[in-house]
């Protein structure tokens, strides 16, 4: 039987439009697409965000309250911060697959905290490797076993049982590490101690595309330990963002302009610092501090997400590590 001449466009019409879905998803139009609890975000050109939730971490959410990134190259993908498991690696990597072919090369660690390391094993055995700062390594091996500890109360049994704490075999000394793949060039910095000890951030200088790390929160109140060191944290927030970074991938919350992350972190610890301050200068009791400072609080903090639970411990350990200075 004779086809119609007209069949080949036909034909075409059918599945060209396929074929060009296909190629859009390889090309960053992906945007909001979902890996588990991350959405993927392109920020810049071959530079995504994957945004996690400002919830507390749960089974449901494999650890990854928290924000995470990558950056497509000539010669691989660089991978910002690898997620609290094996599993939550996988689904950043899916994210990655989602956009390109192209392996992840690389893994860069901005902290200690779980969810920005404890992922790393997945990536490793599969030939990336891991690039920290010593400073951050250190903080690493600190924390390692009370993390893994806390993640085994969180995560699904079989989640948490193969988790493995790889870090950097070859850390990099000092606070700065100029590293190109690909011709990107991505600056490992550290500005000093800030959420945990030798916390640090990746800096895209072409792009001008910040990854803060757990230095800078949005939308949600960030959160000091007793290991915080809340000047440094201040000090370390001012020196980022004199970066003059175009978009900022914070370590929680969505991606922001320079003047929210300011208003959001670097307000706040600028805030808190002052006002604490005053506050053991004059020997006001803790007590009194605390509900004081609460009260007291600008609208702006007041309406971050969980002010409630951080605000008053911020006040507690800043007044704490004040008095200490005496």
């Amino acid at each position: 039987m004779m086809l119609p001449r007209y069949f080949p466009l036909f034909l075409a019409a059918l599945v060209l439009p396929g074929l060009a879905l296909a190629a859009s998803d390889r090309t960053g139009s992906a945007d909001g697409a979902s890996f588990g609890p991350l959405a993927l975000e392109r920020v810049a050109d071959g530079v995504y965000a994957l945004i996690g939730p400002t919830g507390p971490r749960s089974a449901e959410n494999h650890g990854l309250n928290s924000n995470h990134g990558f950056v497509v190259t000539d010669n691989g993908v660089a991978v910002i911060d690898s997620g609290a498991s094996p599993d939550g690696a996988e689904l950043i990597h899916r994210a990655v697959k989602r956009v390109t072919d192209q392996p992840v090369r690389w893994v860069l660690n901005t902290g200690s905290q779980d969810h920005r390391w404890l992922g790393n094993s997945y990536f490793a055995e599969r030939g990336a490797t891991i690039h920290a700062l010593s400073a951050t390594v250190e903080t690493q091996e600190r924390f390692a076993e009370r993390h893994v500890k806390r993640l085994q109360g969180t995560l699904a049994e079989a989640e948490a049982a193969v988790i493995d704490p790889v870090r950097a075999a070859e850390p990099h000394d000092g606070d700065r590490a100029r590293l190109e793949l690909g011709g990107r060039v991505l600056e490992l910095r550290r500005f000093g101690d800030a959420h945990f000890p030798g916390d640090a951030v990746v800096w895209l200088p072409e792009a001008e595309v910040l990854f803060s790390g757990d230095h800078i929160y949005v939308d949600r109140m960030l959160g000091i330990h007793p290991f915080s060191d809340v000047q440094a944290w201040r000090d370390a927030v001012h020196a980022a963002l004199d970066l003059v970074p175009e978009v900022i991938l914070p370590g929680h919350g969505s991606v922001a302009e320079p003047a929210k992350a300011r208003a959001h972190t670097g307000d706040y610890l600028d805030w808190l610092l002052e006002n604490v301050g005053k506050a053991v200068d004059n020997w006001e009791p803790l007590s009194q501090v605390t509900d004081r400072l609460t009260e007291e609080a600008p609208e702006r903090f007041r309406d971050l997400r969980h002010f409630e639970n951080w605000h008053p411990t911020n006040v507690s350990r800043t007044y704490t590590q004040l008095e200490g200075d005496l």
